[in-house]
């Protein structure tokens, strides 16, 4: 991190095209992203979400990526820097309000080692010291980056350390949405915050909740209340044609969407000898109804997708069978107010939260490197499975084994995590140094692609890494009603911006914007994601209805506009007020949305 890790001139995180060919790579992707909150509630939810995320997520990220710059040793992870995400940390509340948020948690901090100094608690008072000085650190690194943590992890991507991809603009699921042109004003608009807020086109997208449907027609779900289409059926465009004619060269998907799939060879005199690494291998994706195996070339073929793997997913992500549940990490729900610092390990399986035990940093440190070690022979099984025959050598295409995981999940829920992370970078680091063929790299997905190209095509059904593989997470009794608002909205936005009577005078465009801005936030997928779980379900109904509720009155506020060309001292008021609280994406073109594109 610039704040106290100078750059490493002799620091050469590609071994280069000459280097021998490992058996096979692992890569991290990480997946950032909160839905918007900023001047949507405090606590419990609102922008402290985005204020615990990063203290404990993305300012710990970069204090790890520095130390692992420090000793010559590099992450090489896929990055997902949401859109919305990027706008919230830039924004002036965020950069405002931040330290204040970390100083009462020093403040808090304090008076719990005060507290348990005075009942001879020892172990509880050197916990709250811990937190003194994780809480420190976090302002004097918040404050070294200049209040710009995306300029932070930016310098580790200039540097190649890391590939920083993205998202939907707003997290939009998108084999749901209901327009081509909604779902292209979500990538294009992706594309363009990228590179207004890190300066550089992104090559990767991280698929919000990995969903993705190929071409084909497509019905809208009979989501009225009358249980009536809104509108008829249409052919779709698959989203890989969409990311292809935007720029972006791969994605990701779950597992059963490739293990099921179709696939041929592009090019069989490039095919790998041994056997097929199925999901150890990207491929050029194709919908099916373009898909002719006899004759599929690089040219009708499009984005290369890549699938998560199952074995190291469980490992980590869940905390009954994978690492997060182990005893003696830190407890997530446990927490001492009215500082809210946690101070208890898990310490067993269904243990009632009165009976946690004290939290050990040193024993959890010992277990973060059992862990990364484990986590490392698994990678070295399933790749070897995958490749069929060790050592790579000749034409065969080392296999490459993609982890993936909300970011959040290291340092936020499982706050060890991030020290995990670097842990398996120095545990494969260390294998590596004797260059042996046997050995297994960390590698992102634009590196793995310029030397190693798909040299396959698949056709993919529609489906995603929700319950059940499907959109029934998103879509369901209980969310039906979200969904039978937004459908009219997008067509309502695809005809106004179609029309384009909105481009003749500032006010117009002024309020297209703002219309624009309130689709794309009712379209967030944590919204039907939060009220199908039961996790904030409340909150989440509240911000849907806000935002179609502000949709609609500056849909009157716009026919009045077209009518009059001006609108009242009391319009005018309304729309400021929504601009206001709403204020993202500020250069948003609502020609994205017209049927003959910008």
């Amino acid at each position: 991190m610039p704040s106290t890790v100078p750059r490493i001139a002799h620091a050469r995180p590609d071994p280069g095209p000459d280097a021998p060919a490992p058996a096979g790579f692992v890569t991290f992707t990480l997946h950032a992203h909160l839905p918007y909150v900023i001047n949507h509630g405090t606590w419990p939810h609102g922008i402290e979400w985005l204020f615990e995320a990063a203290a404990e997520t993305y300012i710990p990220l970069l204090q790890m990526l520095g130390r692992l710059e420090r000793d010559d040793i590099a992450l090489r992870a896929n990055l997902d820097l949401s859109p919305i995400l990027l706008e919230q940390l830039a924004h002036p509340a965020f950069v405002a309000e931040f330290p204040n948020y970390v100083t009462r948690k020093i403040v808090a901090a304090r008076e719990d080692e005060a507290f348990f100094l005075q009942s001879g608690d020892l172990q509880l008072a050197g916990t709250a010291k811990f937190w003194q000085d994780f809480y420190v650190r976090t302002l004097i690194d918040f404050n070294a980056l200049g209040r710009d943590i995306a300029a932070g992890f930016r310098r580790f991507n200039d540097d190649g350390l890391i590939r920083i991809i993205t998202s939907a603009a707003t997290h939009g699921f998108l084999p749901l949405l209901g327009t081509d042109e909604s779902v292209r004003a979500q990538v294009q608009l992706a594309i363009d915050t990228h590179v207004a807020r890190l300066g550089v086109a992104p090559r990767g997208v991280w698929l919000p909740e990995c969903g993705y449907r190929p071409a084909g027609f497509w019905e809208y779900p009979a989501v009225a209340e009358d249980r009536v289409q809104v509108a008829p059926g249409f052919e779709r465009e698959g989203v890989e044609d969409i990311l292809t004619r935007a720029g972006l060269r791969f994605f990701f998907v779950d597992t059963h969407l490739v293990e099921r799939a179709t696939t041929t060879s592009l090019k069989p005199e490039r095919r790998s000898r041994g056997r097929n690494a199925g999901g150890y291998r990207p491929h050029c994706a194709v919908s099916p109804s373009k898909f002719s195996p006899s004759d599929v070339t690089c040219q009708n073929a499009s984005a290369t997708v890549f699938a998560r793997d199952p074995r190291t997913a469980v490992q980590v992500w869940s905390s009954d069978a994978g690492y997060p549940g182990d005893f003696n990490y830190l407890d997530f729900h446990k927490k001492r107010f009215p500082g809210g610092h946690r101070y208890w390990k898990v310490t067993g399986a269904n243990v009632d939260i009165a009976d946690k035990q004290t939290w050990d940093v040193h024993d959890a440190t010992d277990r973060v490197k059992v862990h990364a070690a484990h986590f490392a022979e698994i990678c070295q099984e399933a790749l070897k499975a995958a490749t069929g025959r060790q050592p790579a050598q000749g034409s065969v295409t080392p296999p490459i084994l993609c982890a993936l995981f909300d970011a959040e999940l290291f340092g936020h829920w499982w706050f060890e995590g991030v020290l995990w992370l670097e842990a398996v970078a120095r545990e494969l680091h260390q294998r590596a140094l004797d260059r042996a063929p046997t050995r297994i790299e960390l590698i992102d997905c634009e590196s793995y692609l310029e030397r190693y190209p798909a040299t396959d095509a698949i056709a993919m059904q529609e489906g995603s890494w929700g319950s059940g593989g499907s959109s029934q997470v998103w879509l369901n009794p209980q969310t039906s009603w979200v969904w039978a608002r937004i459908y009219p909205a997008e067509l309502y936005v695809r005809q106004m911006t179609t029309e384009g009577r909105w481009r003749n005078s500032e006010l117009g465009i002024r309020i297209a914007r703002q219309i624009c801005r309130e689709l794309l936030l009712m379209e967030s997928s944590d919204w039907p994601f939060l009220i199908a779980t039961g996790a904030a379900r409340d909150y989440a109904e509240q911000r849907f209805a806000t935002h179609s509720d502000c949709f609609n009155e500056l849909r009157a506020i716009y026919s009045h506009w077209l009518l009059e060309q001006t609108i009242s001292r009391g319009q005018e008021v309304r729309l400021g007020e929504i601009e206001l609280r709403d204020s993202v994406f500020m250069d948003l073109d609502p020609g994205l949305w017209a049927t003959a594109g910008p």
